[in-house]
């Protein structure tokens, strides 16, 4: 029998995953997880063979966990489910650890052979998405620019932005011209929908 834990933050959206593989003789839904540290915990709990994560989850989101879940039950295959078919992501997600990347509107009854296919050393992505991901080329950001971006994300002063990342207010407008120079945008706010457009934040 194969076990799977399932983290997906949207309830009805978890309760429909869970029923669709109950459908399956082999694969048994052991435990389910509505934020990342639920996951982890819960991961930790029942060490399934498969863990089922959606990227954009309260708390740590899908690609920590994917991370962490690498990192401490190297055993325990991940599985990326995401609404969020962004090439960035994908990257992401495969630097993370993780086996298999599909998205929410791909057709049910690949869910279970995919999850068997994980299991058998495979790793599954999305076709279109994996063609729109080598298009798209690899992140021109750094890691730096990355996170001063994502802290501008909400609108932060450069002085917000530099307690919070601990770097001098010079060295935050270095990155942040940098970030908005290497994405083609005109402010921060371009920078941040370009970079989120991408998956890369």
């Amino acid at each position: 029998m194969i076990t799977v834990m399932l983290a997906e933050d949207q309830s009805m959206v978890r309760g429909a995953l869970k029923a669709l593989l109950s459908l399956e003789d082999d694969i048994e839904v052991v435990a389910e997880a509505g934020s990342g540290d639920e996951a982890l915990a819960a991961a930790r709990a029942t060490r399934p063979d498969v863990a089922l994560l959606d990227i954009e989850m309260p708390g740590r989101d899908g690609l920590a966990v994917a991370s962490e879940l690498a990192a401490t039950q190297p055993e325990c295959r991940v599985m990326i489910l995401t609404t969020f078919g962004r090439p960035g992501f994908l990257r992401r997600a495969m630097e993370s650890g993780a086996a298999a990347f599909l998205v929410k509107d791909g057709p049910a009854a690949e869910l279970a052979a995919a999850i068997r296919r994980v299991l058998n050393g495979e790793r599954v992505i999305d076709p279109a998405l994996a063609a729109a991901a080598l298009s798209a080329g690899p992140n021109p950001l750094s890691k730096r620019e990355t996170d001063v971006l994502r802290v501008a994300a909400d609108g932060s002063t450069v002085s917000d932005i530099a307690s919070r990342v601990h770097l001098s207010h010079g060295t935050v407008r270095n990155y942040l011209s940098t970030a908005i120079h290497k994405l083609g945008a005109r402010n921060r706010m371009e920078a941040v929908s370009a970079a989120r457009k991408h998956g890369w934040l």
